[in-house]
């Protein structure tokens, strides 16, 4: 499938705002739209969705944290997107992210109320930060990123136009730090290569570094 010039690649993006490594991902694939002709288009996942059936075999802390924590911030960008529309998502998850992971606030309704303001977003949304209302819509989003991947991966997912047009998804990349310039443009330049590779399927190594959940009870 040929693109003109004028044209921007889409990268389909699934993410939940708790996540320390698609926080990392988001930062690179804004590079990457500095650098190349992409169009970032921002979805919803949820990793308290996506833990539901194996919650009994994840550590102690982590089946809290998906009970509870887990929950509030995604429910809110929920109720955001779907009240105020889908391209509100890019600007929040910035606005909630920096609070979250970069200034250390952990995913507090602090720190979600504090970019809900920075954007321009009515207060009332952190009524949703306990309201299973919109979770079906919330299934609905993630389903869509998880289908395309398989139930095996985490967050962040991301779609990109394979050989024939199609959507090749990959878990990933995960990357620390994020690349910047340049060096962003080539991880991409990578990343719809291997995606343009009939057949290709997986590229893993042992990971010693990197962010964790630590800070986000």
């Amino acid at each position: 499938m040929r693109r003109t010039v004028s044209e921007k690649t889409p990268a389909d993006f699934w993410f939940d705002p708790l996540c320390p490594w698609a926080w990392l991902t988001s930062r690179w694939m804004l590079e990457v739209e500095k650098v190349r002709p992409v169009e970032v288009r921002w979805h919803l996942m949820s990793l308290a969705v996506l833990n539901e059936p194996k919650l009994d075999e994840l550590p102690e802390q982590y089946q809290e944290m998906m009970r509870t924590v887990a929950w509030g911030p995604v429910r809110v960008v929920n109720a955001a997107r779907l009240k105020h529309g889908e391209d509100i998502l890019g600007g929040l998850y910035t606005a909630l992210g920096t609070r979250i992971h970069n200034r250390g606030e952990g995913p507090t309704r602090e720190a979600v109320a504090g970019a809900l303001a920075e954007v321009g977003l009515p207060a009332e949304l952190l009524d949703h930060w306990d309201d299973d209302t919109f979770d079906a819509e919330l299934r609905a989003t993630h389903k869509e990123g998880i289908d395309l991947v398989g139930q095996d991966v985490g967050t962040p997912v991301i779609a990109v136009p394979g050989s024939d047009g199609e959507r090749i998804a990959f878990f990933g990349p995960v990357v620390t730090p994020a690349p910047q310039g340049e060096a962003a443009g080539r991880l991409w330049d990578g990343t719809l290569l291997v995606a343009s590779t009939p057949g290709f399927y997986e590229l893993k190594r042992t990971r010693d570094a990197g962010p964790s959940f630590d800070n986000l009870g």
